[in-house]
């Protein structure tokens, strides 16, 4: 008997062959779809944001005050039935210290508030403490910054502050710096 050696089938064929069996595999099959519920609680929310720092110049004249405007930049999202805040309190008293210097814990510093881009701003000569916070803007419910309608039509807000330290001659001569912290809140 005489070895057989295998056959081979011509390359047409073998091409039909496969074509035939992709045609087979892609008539098999379907199609599908899911549809996904997409849930988002937005909160109440606020942020704020203030300049590295302020010095406070005089005019020049003699024993005028030191003045110096700080924007306040702020966003925020009330709740309809909520509210929010900001609040300045000096964190730190005017250094160096001594019985010849500024102190806010005195009354020395104070601020007043310029217009703000969403709430009522502080009205007339707010005095700067060390021991509580004083109210610069009050944000009412269903408040939000950006996007006009009901909110404001800018983002982000802003507010001026303008802050005054007496320039009383008993002072001594010498720089001075306080510490003022701002907070904002929304409910």
């Amino acid at each position: 008997m005489g070895v057989s050696t295998p056959t081979r089938l011509p390359r047409v064929w073998l091409t039909r062959l496969l074509a035939g069996a992709l045609a087979i595999g892609n008539g098999i099959g379907g199609t599908g779809s899911a549809v996904q519920t997409l849930t988002a609680t937005l909160q109440p929310i606020a942020k704020l944001s203030v300049p590295k720092s302020l010095s406070l110049t005089t005019g020049g004249v003699q024993f005028a005050s030191f003045t110096g405007t700080l924007a306040v930049s702020y966003r925020a999202r009330t709740t309809p039935t909520g509210s929010g805040t900001i609040t300045a309190q000096v964190s730190s008293d005017f250094t160096p210290s001594g019985a010849s210097s500024p102190t806010a814990a005195a009354g020395a510093l104070t601020f007043t508030c310029g217009s703000a881009g969403l709430g009522t701003p502080c009205s007339g000569t707010q005095t700067a403490s060390t021991t509580v916070q004083t109210t610069v803007v009050t944000l009412p419910a269903s408040a939000c910054t950006g996007g006009g309608g009901s909110c404001s039509s800018t983002d982000p807000a802003t507010v001026n502050v303008n802050f005054s330290l007496t320039n009383d001659p008993h002072y001594s001569t010498g720089t001075y710096s306080a510490h003022v912290i701002f907070r904002i809140s929304a409910t």
